[in-house]
């Protein structure tokens, strides 16, 4: 048997490239359809199976070992029937494509994820937002053909066009002709003999660019929105996938978010408590008249409808609830003491007396905020 790296003209220590070079170069001096003397015919073939196996790492570690570059697997034994399989009929896809049929440059884009955060306020209307993402985008110069301006991809003259080449192989069953991917112009059909300076004959390149975006209202942390044909663009001006926009909310110092509904803590003085007031407060679209009825009790909540926040997939605002914290004075002075006693007597309250357990006015508050 002849040996691999004498038939290709290479020495045992070729590179992969120089490898490549030299197959090519035969290759186009012995097909058949370029030279068809029967003497060609099998230096071709032979040219051909040299290139299969020095091109694989594997097969050509095997072979410099002394090993079988049998398609069948060392020492005669079988490589399992999917091996076998590619061996008689080619490999299903491998890159290459269906006979007759060459691969496409052009394929669609990845998809491309940003994220975005967003303040309690911009999830209660919803908010335009302009983000800066760093993708994949066509390529000015070229305009996604990947070739030089001026030029064209040009036919491949060893599979002229058809992306696959048929190989003889010998098996168990005699003789058999395959489809391979075209090693030359790796199932295209065509070559492209002067690449785009710009993208480096990719069809397009790296860039930075503004997307527009309404982010509807009701959105929370962790949503992803989508944006369909907003991502890369694909190799060769394929196209582009899709962009997804991940949310997080930061959290607020006044005000939580529950479903729809806002929650927020409101602290009572105690004579307001007993007698009763109204007040103005600020929620998150402006200032709100509440009434605190006289007696108010802590841990009592207030309702202020329709001042939460939109759903996502609605128009209903929640409303915006209110838990009410008496603050007790600590520090009185005789005056204001003496009119604390005065009131004890008065109203005569009874003594202080076991109630139900509560961890706390934010566990109570939580309690009735959720019943």
């Amino acid at each position: 048997m002849a040996d691999h790296y004498e038939v290709l003209g290479v020495s045992k220590d070729a590179s992969l490239d120089e490898i490549k070079k030299a197959y090519r170069r035969l290759a186009r001096e012995l097909h058949p359809d370029v030279n068809p003397g029967e003497e060609a015919s099998e230096r071709f073939k032979l040219v051909t199976h040299a290139y299969d196996v020095l091109s694989d790492p594997d097969q050509r570690a095997r072979y410099d070992m002394g090993g079988t570059d049998s398609p069948f697997g060392g020492a005669g034994g079988f490589g399992g029937f999917n091996d076998i399989f590619e061996t008689f009929f080619g490999a299903a896809g491998g890159g290459g494509g269906r006979a007759g049929r060459p691969r496409s440059r052009r394929e669609r884009g990845q998809d491309a994820l940003v994220r975005v955060t967003l303040e309690l306020g911009d999830v209660v209307f919803g908010v335009h937002r302009d983000i800066e993402v760093d993708t994949a985008v066509l390529c000015d110069t070229c305009q996604g053909s990947c070739c030089q301006p001026g030029t064209t991809p040009v036919t491949c003259d060893i599979c002229h066009g058809t992306g696959h080449v048929q190989r003889q192989v010998r098996s168990l069953l005699g003789n058999v002709l395959t489809n391979q991917p075209c090693n030359v112009c790796q199932g295209y059909g065509t070559t492209i003999p002067y690449p785009c300076a710009t993208c480096q004959g990719q069809g397009r390149v790296r860039a930075r660019r503004t997307v527009s975006l309404d982010i509807p209202a009701g959105v929370e942390t962790g949503l992803r929105l989508q944006l369909p044909g907003s991502g890369e663009v694909g190799p060769a001006g394929g196209p582009n996938g899709d962009l997804y926009i991940e949310v997080n909310v930061t959290p607020h110092e006044v005000f939580s978010r529950d479903g729809d509904d806002l929650l927020a803590t409101l602290e009572v003085s105690m004579p307001d408590a007993i007698l009763g007031t109204t007040t103005t407060i600020q929620s998150l679209d402006g200032p709100v008249e509440l009434e605190i009825r006289p007696g108010v009790q802590a841990g009592d909540v207030l309702t202020i409808k329709g001042r939460g926040i939109t759903p996502l997939r609605g128009t209903q605002r929640g409303d915006l609830r209110v838990g009410v914290h008496v603050v007790t004075p600590t520090r009185l002075d005789g005056k204001e003491r003496a009119l604390i006693e005065d009131f004890a007597k008065r109203t005569k309250a009874p003594p202080p007396r076991l109630s139900e357990f509560h961890q706390g006015l934010f566990a109570k508050l939580r309690d009735r905020f959720r019943g």
